[in-house]
């Protein structure tokens, strides 16, 4: 398989050099130049099959002509340590709780494997180091950094919004050590992504140091995502009921509703998307005009979503290109909604007092956002619960006016030291400091 760029400017790319460049040329991102479309058949035998199988399914569709399928079956079994259970929260509607990784998050399944196929890259080309340059704005720091520890031959630098990450998000990337190091920048996650994006541009840096980023920017981190939503389609077809089913990703870089998107046309039979956000509404914007205006990130309690210029907007774009009105097509399949701080709490509250069930901000978007969209009694919907409520204690402590438990994953997490190094958010700081590497 092939990969191209979503600006069409620089040459087609093997899978190795996809995963290991991360960013193409011209400042685009790797696309496949085909999906491989899933017999109907094996989608509705999925409902037999375990996680594992299903993803080593999945996983040979994208993957299987530059991988060796019993290789591949074994990165994606090593990556897949636990499962994503579908959990109903009213009749209609279902968490599908991607947080039972090692660090209670849905990117723990990308950044793992990921970690994997790097390494296999690493080992199969003799490569000496390769560096990971990761921006975050909460989650993916975390999922790559533990994804990553102690992968020989991987440094990996995780760049984050000082003061802007939950207190336990930021333990869980900034008390590793060994070949992870953290970098607290001066400025917004956009900042950070931007000094990232930068940095591959930069002839100087990549004469220096080997460059690649685990963002959703790199195929080998978004693509595995889409195991998520063949796993739920499985679940629920179980429970019969996935005739009608409809999915709501809560939505920041776009790299896990992309994944869905992929899914969808691979064969998979999702009626309908909802793309779930916070104060930082620029898909939403587009949605409803037509126009994609990207801009500063506005801090919330949903801060993994804070995000004001999704990269993975552009290949959503790419994805519906070839229809004869793209901005259609692609409010065809997918929605928008928005949600205050304020509103955020307050689904929060109410479902957990009204199902006892407790949402982390995020999932509360997705839940809401549900909610809002499904008629009474018609279709059901599964809403992406992404990361574990107790990664945002303090918030939900707040909003519900009691103390949560902190599961053990994330206290052992909290007895390290922290140890990171501050930067402003200007890119010749950046690159002094890399350099220096």
């Amino acid at each position: 398989m092939r990969y191209y760029s979503t600006n069409q400017q620089a040459p087609l790319a093997s899978l190795e050099k996809a995963v290991v460049k991360g960013l193409a040329e011209d400042k685009g991102l790797y696309m496949p130049e085909r999906i491989r479309q899933l017999d109907a058949a094996v989608i509705r035998n999925m409902q037999n099959q375990s996680f594992q199988e299903i993803a080593c399914t999945v996983a040979n569709a994208f993957f299987g002509e530059d991988i060796e399928r019993d290789r591949l079956d074994q990165i994606v079994c090593d990556t897949l340590s636990f499962d994503t259970p579908v959990v109903p929260v009213t009749d209609n509607i279902f968490s599908l709780e991607l947080f039972h990784g090692p660090t209670l998050a849905f990117k723990d399944v990308g950044a793992r494997f990921m970690a994997r196929l790097l390494g296999y890259f690493i080992h199969k080309e003799g490569l000496t180091e390769v560096n990971v340059l990761v921006a975050t704005s909460g989650d993916t720091g975390s999922a790559v950094a533990n994804g990553f520890l102690g992968v020989e031959g991987i440094h990996v630098y995780v760049l984050y919004p000082k003061g802007k990450v939950s207190p336990i998000q930021e333990c869980q990337f900034t008390t590793l050590g060994q070949n992870i190091t953290a970098l607290e920048i001066d400025g917004t996650f956009d900042d950070c992504q931007a000094l990232v994006k930068a940095a591959f541009m930069d002839e100087r840096l990549n004469a220096h140091m080997k460059l690649t980023s685990a963002n959703s920017i790199n195929v080998a981190r978004f693509l595995p995502q889409s195991f998520y939503y063949f796993n739920a389609y499985a679940q629920m077809a179980r429970m019969g009921k996935a005739d009608d089913l409809t999915i709501c990703v809560p939505s920041g870089n776009f790299g896990n509703i992309t994944a869905g998107l992929f899914a969808q046309r691979m064969g998979l039979p999702v009626k309908h998307f909802i793309a779930a956000n916070n104060s930082n509404d620029v898909f939403l914007e587009y949605l409803q005009t037509g126009v994609y205006t990207p801009r500063a990130s506005q801090q919330t309690i949903a801060n993994a979503m804070d995000v004001g210029a999704p990269s993975n907007f552009a290949r959503i774009l790419d994805l519906y290109s070839h229809s004869d009105n793209v901005h259609d097509e692609i409010c065809r399949h997918i929605s928008g909604a928005r949600f205050s701080d304020e509103e955020i709490a307050t689904t929060i509250r109410n479902v957990y007092r009204e199902t006892g069930y407790l949402l982390d901000p995020h999932g509360a978007c997705g839940y809401q956002a549900l909610a809002d969209y499904l008629p009474a009694g018609s279709g059901c919907g599964v809403f992406l619960e992404t990361a574990h409520p107790a990664k945002f204690k303090d918030t939900i402590d707040r909003i519900l006016g009691k103390e949560i438990e902190i599961p053990a994953k994330l206290k052992a997490f909290m007895q390290g030291e922290k140890q990171s190094i501050e930067l402003s958010n200007q890119f010749d700081d950046f690159k002094a400091f890399l350099l220096q590497q």
